[in-house]
């Protein structure tokens, strides 16, 4: 059974940090590509960032810059860290795996910045 667990999530000012964890199981995470996406209120889940299994990474232009994905594969678990966060960057932030069959989410974190 595949799990997500993020973590980390809480309320910030602006210009503020928070890091985001991605704690997986049941998958084989050194092969894995891991997404985050977010999701504000009344708005679609939009994709943030990703790395893959040999640590490229990418990023949505709106955090270029700002965030930093990175993974450890030994605790399988992927990181978030968000620098510099502005109110419009408040959004429940998921972690996603592409599977196979199916794609896998975890239950989301909140991040609120507050002004």
């Amino acid at each position: 059974q595949v799990q997500l667990v993020e973590s980390g999530g809480g309320l910030v000012q602006a210009g503020g940090s928070v890091r985001l964890s991605c704690v997986a199981s049941g998958i084989v995470f050194r092969i894995a590509t891991v997404n985050w996406y977010r999701q504000a209120p009344g708005n679609q889940r939009e994709w943030v960032a990703l790395i893959n299994s040999i640590g490229r990474t990418n990023y949505a232009d709106p955090v270029k810059g700002r965030f930093t994905i990175s993974r450890d594969n030994a605790e399988k678990t992927a990181y978030l860290q968000m620098d510099s966060l502005k109110p419009e960057d408040t959004a429940v932030y998921y972690c996603n795996v592409p599977g196979s069959t199916e794609n896998y989410w975890g239950q989301g974190t909140q991040v609120t910045v507050s002004s």
